[in-house]
């Protein structure tokens, strides 16, 4: 079992210490990904996100005032489960962190109407939430992005393309970011678009090391009403970059799950394995490998829930 006393540290209070014994029993109890279920991942997806709102732990993802746990997103909060999921189920981890990320921009920047709309299912885990940025030219270099949306009537026309975009084929919902006006002017829109719309289509399921949905989205002429807007017109970079402010110490709290994991793993292989006549663990030298695993793992959550809490209080 993982070590749980930096839970006692001055970054959380009371309920993210029970949040985090909570999850973790549950965790232990709940989430078994065998070879038959990681076998189809699009229904492993789906169910975990099922599990996970039917739990309550979904709430986390979203603010209160629609199905939420928090007034708004706790960041702290959003780290410890993630950590807690990726020590048992990377799956579960990424399903977690894509309803949080593909709702994030409509919960930090959305209409009331959008946020009533789509954020009490993505709470549930009824639906699944997609965010898509990413193109083949333009990975970190977001202004280099080519997909355009253009004024048309009442609303506006999507045309581009999208890809690595995880959840592609299973979300229903993609908030996706656009060049707008289309005229070069380096301005951007962020546009909620239903799986449904006859615009959008998945074009390529991308296989990847660590299974889990991840694909290409096409879109065509793809047209949304002018209330689809998510913040407002031309300041589409803020509505993402603000998103991934929020999200960015999480991946590293599920980059720390999976070293106490890998830690808890050698620990007990070193207590197993004997060579000599003795335990690989009586050994200095493994002793000193462990203590160095143990220690860098330990300076990496201090820098995690130390990021978390300044995100929290604004310090």
């Amino acid at each position: 079992m993982a070590d749980n006393t930096f839970l006692d540290w001055p970054f959380f209070n009371d309920a993210h210490r029970k949040l985090a014994h909570d999850l973790t029993d549950w965790a232990g109890r709940e989430i078994a990904l065998n070879a038959e279920l990681e076998s189809n991942l699009d229904n492993a997806c789906r169910s975990l996100a099922k599990n996970l709102g039917d739990a309550g732990w979904l709430r986390y993802a979203v603010p209160k005032a629609y199905g939420g746990m928090h007034d708004k997103l706790d960041v702290r909060s959003l780290c410890l489960i993630r950590e807690t999921l990726a020590r048992h189920s990377g799956l579960a981890d990424f399903v977690f962190a894509l309803q949080g990320l593909g709702s994030g921009p409509i919960s930090l920047h959305g209409s009331e109407a959008l946020k009533r709309s789509y954020l009490p299912r993505v709470a549930s885990g009824a639906a699944i939430a997609a965010f898509a940025i990413s193109e083949a030219e333009s990975g970190s270099d977001v202004g280099a992005m080519q997909t355009t949306a253009r004024r048309d009537g009442n609303g506006f026309v999507i045309n581009g393309e999208k890809t690595w975009i995880s959840n592609a084929g299973i979300a229903d919902q993609y908030v996706v970011f656009c060049r707008y006006p289309d005229n070069g002017d380096k301005k951007y829109i962020a546009l909620v678009v239903d799986a449904a719309n006859p615009g959008l289509r998945v074009t390529k399921r991308i296989e990847v090391i660590a299974p889990h949905p991840l694909g290409t989205v096409r879109f065509e002429d793809c047209r949304v009403a002018a209330d689809a807007v998510v913040g407002e017109p031309g300041k589409g970079l803020r509505v993402a970059l603000g998103t991934l402010d929020v999200f960015r110490p999480t991946v590293g709290a599920a980059a720390l799950g999976f070293a106490r994991q890998a830690l808890d793993e050698a620990v007990a292989h070193a207590k197993n394995r004997r060579a000599f006549g003795l335990p690989l663990s009586e050994f200095q030298l493994t002793q000193a490998k462990l203590a160095d695993m143990a220690t860098r793992t330990d300076a990496s959550a201090l820098l995690v829930y130390r990021a978390a809490w300044a995100c929290d209080t604004g310090t």
